[in-house]
């Protein structure tokens, strides 16, 4: 029999090859450190599954509203996307008597999101109509729950990505932020299967008691993550030396490389891959008449392929691969996926509609984590914590935008179809999602466009600054 001990030199024996974020670890924060401080990415995975997939579908085919307002509530969050950046900046120059930088916003942040998930289950009653009272009630409910939560989750997880590089090493900060993200996508695909356990009966009380459920979850799990995380330090604001402001930092950032067309092409395939985040699950309802269990665990098989395109894009650029080349990758994994999904409805098939699944974040996975090296990595020492906002930020933005914009395509294509505007053929439930899909096509080429003046030699370019290469040569 194998000893315990054996066990664990075997385990340690095994090559960072097969456990690629094992040197995500320090002495200054140790793998159990870093896991327990992880558990916020955790839950804002929970909340974004509930926000972008489960309620999203329950509101649409259950509750029987429109996807176009579906569409404006869940990309209320966007309202503070842009914020993202200017609020790592705050938390980078906060002065507190009590020594905190990053807590006191993480803190608020939880709140925020704790008192948004209380509030939506009846908010959400409401909105479907299920009242004797004016509509604008349930519609100005719905929207305040999806504003807190969107202000929630927003301010943790950019403090709390903040945090992280405050507490790791400047070498070993690039695989921090990739293990949060992809505890991130797990924590969105344990949460996929849990809700589609959970509401494969469905019924208002059933929805209240796992919304409700979520919050207490949220709590919770942001306690643990953030305790004894940030040490107090009562003489830090009497020490701390003058800061420049929001705009210098923002110039300085900007004077090293060309970030207007990075952030712009960051910009573009979020867009391109979040356009169907409230319209997969519908169309798996609505097209291929699956129920809200089966719907559900999409979303986990997306968060699955979000996490094995982290994998290999780590992988890839921890050998030396070019972060845009990456980046093009994933866009022409991308076309193909959404290609394949669009296939579905004509061959009414859901093992061809689950394979396109996996696909879309299997790309978007390994675009997303090509991104944020490549911003990381050109930006300059003591500013990672503004590079990562500005990234977030840009990345939310465009997701919101593009979430909305989804789903009022959507509607707009369908009642055409519905009403023979757009011949007998496309007059089927479909034709609405097979635009919004062929626009994502679409906006990935220019994606690839966008990305190809990037792709050339550092050398070439603009020089990468030193921060930026102790992260990628920490040898």
């Amino acid at each position: 029999m194998i000893s315990a001990r054996s066990a664990a030199r075997a385990w340690i024996r095994l090559s960072p090859v097969l456990l690629p974020f094992a040197d995500a670890a320090s002495p200054a924060l140790p793998m159990a450190r870093l896991l327990r401080l992880s558990l916020f990415q955790v839950s804002v995975g929970v909340c974004a599954v509930l926000l972008i997939g489960t309620l999203n579908r329950v509101m649409i085919v259950e509750l029987a509203v429109p996807a176009g307002l579906v569409a404006v509530m869940v990309s209320l969050p966007l309202v503070f996307a842009p914020l993202r950046a200017f609020i790592g900046f705050r938390s980078d120059t906060h002065r507190s008597a009590l020594g905190w930088r990053r807590v006191p916003y993480l803190w608020f942040g939880t709140l925020l999101q704790f008192g948004g998930l209380a509030i939506m289950p009846f908010a959400l009653i409401l909105l479907s109509g299920d009242t004797e009272g004016p509509a604008w009630i349930g519609e100005a409910a719905a929207a305040l729950a999806f504003l807190l939560v969107g202000a929630g989750l927003h301010t943790v997880q950019t403090v709390g990505l903040a945090l992280a590089t405050d507490l790791a090493p400047p070498a070993a900060q690039p695989k921090v932020v990739a293990l949060l993200s992809v505890m991130l996508l797990l924590g969105m695909l344990v949460a996929g299967l849990g809700f589609g356990l959970l509401l494969a009966e469905f019924s208002q009380l059933r929805l209240i008691q796992v919304i409700q459920g979520a919050a207490v979850l949220t709590m919770a799990l942001n306690g643990i993550a953030l305790w004894k995380q940030e040490a107090r330090d009562p003489g830090r604001a009497a020490r701390a030396p003058a800061q420049p402001g929001f705009r210098e930092s923002w110039q300085a950032l900007r004077r090293e490389g060309p970030w207007g067309r990075r952030l712009l092409a960051a910009g573009i395939g979020t867009a391109a891959f979040g356009m169907q985040d409230i319209l997969l699950e519908p169309y798996g309802g609505q097209v291929l008449r699956l129920g809200v269990g089966a719907t559900t665990a999409l979303t986990a098989l997306l968060a699955a392929g979000g996490v094995t395109g982290f994998g290999l894009a780590m992988r890839a650029l921890d050998r030396g691969a070019d972060p845009q080349r990456q980046a093009a990758l994933g866009a022409l994994i991308g076309i193909a996926a959404f290609a394949t999904v669009t296939l579905a409805a004509p061959l009414e098939s859901v093992p061809v509609f689950a394979l396109g699944v996996g696909l879309i974040g299997l790309g978007a996975g390994i675009f997303a984590h090509a991104t944020l090296t490549a911003c990381m990595r050109m930006a300059p020492a003591g500013q990672i914590g503004l590079a990562l906002g500005a990234w977030s930020a840009v990345q939310a933005t465009a997701a919101g935008t593009a979430i909305a914009a989804g789903g009022l395509l959507r509607d707009a294509v369908a009642e055409l179809a519905a009403g023979g505007a757009l011949g007998e053929a496309l007059a089927i439930p479909a034709t609405g999602y097979g635009v919004v899909y062929l626009l994502e096509i679409a906006l990935l080429f220019l994606t690839l466009a966008v990305i190809g003046p990037l792709v050339r030699p550092v050398a070439a370019g603009h020089r990468m600054p030193p921060a930026a290469q102790a992260a990628h040569h920490p040898g």
